[in-house]
């Protein structure tokens, strides 16, 4: 238990510490492609030139969008895209390899699926998503340290990940850590908060971590 609460620490640590520089980057965003002032001045009457949108800017608006929706179908519209878009490597390889773990996943094949997410981790060691899948494996496989520990390096490459965040507030909750469980469930409430899994858990969460009087 001692161990657990410490990795749980340090894990919500790194998450905190990882989500304001993607703060200040937001604040002052650098668009790639951008017409450079001196071809601006040669061409003073052609249409400024587009600026090139980067994956990462898009999923920037994304979850802009995510943040600011009105209703859960909007939201959810949102985090579809979102979703597709973490769903994607770079290796057509891990993306085939991920199909199959989460087809063993589906199958109740966990052994299988496990080793499976060792090789997409290993071609893709940046792809938060694969690190995710396997610590949803390992936490249905019934070992829930090494699941935060892959939380952990899913909220590294991705701080914005809120199904790693409710992942791991499940964890601390279901050790009977409720203030660290109410930090990971309210830091996934801010990037999706018409998601109503997580409404739902911090409101039960609520009174016995605020009291009454919260």
């Amino acid at each position: 238990m001692m161990i657990a609460r410490i990795l749980s620490a340090i894990v919500l640590l790194a998450l905190a510490a990882s989500v304001a520089p993607a703060q200040a980057q937001d604040a002052a965003p650098q668009r790639p492609g951008a017409v450079a002032p001196a071809d601006k001045d040669d061409t003073p009457n052609a249409a400024p030139a587009a600026p090139a949108r980067t994956p990462a800017a898009t999923l920037d608006k994304l979850f802009e969008r995510l943040a600011a929706a009105k209703t859960p179908e909007e939201a959810k519209g949102i985090a579809n895209l979102i979703q597709r878009r973490w769903s994607r490597s770079n290796s057509p390889t891990a993306d085939l390899l991920m199909t199959r773990a989460q087809t063993a996943m589906k199958a109740k094949q966990l052994d299988l699926a496990i080793e499976l997410l060792d090789r997409v981790i290993s071609l893709e060691p940046d792809w938060a998503e694969g690190w995710n899948q396997r610590a949803n494996a390992l936490f249905i496989a019934g070992d829930p340290i090494r699941s935060m520990l892959d939380i952990g390096e899913a909220l590294k490459r991705e701080p914005r990940h809120y199904g790693a965040m409710l992942g791991l507030g499940t964890i601390l909750r279901q050790q009977g850590d409720d203030k660290r469980a109410m930090v990971a469930y309210r830091r996934a409430l801010e990037v999706y908060p018409q998601l109503e899994a997580i409404k739902s858990a911090v409101e039960s969460l609520k009174i016995d971590v605020d009291g009454r009087d919260a």
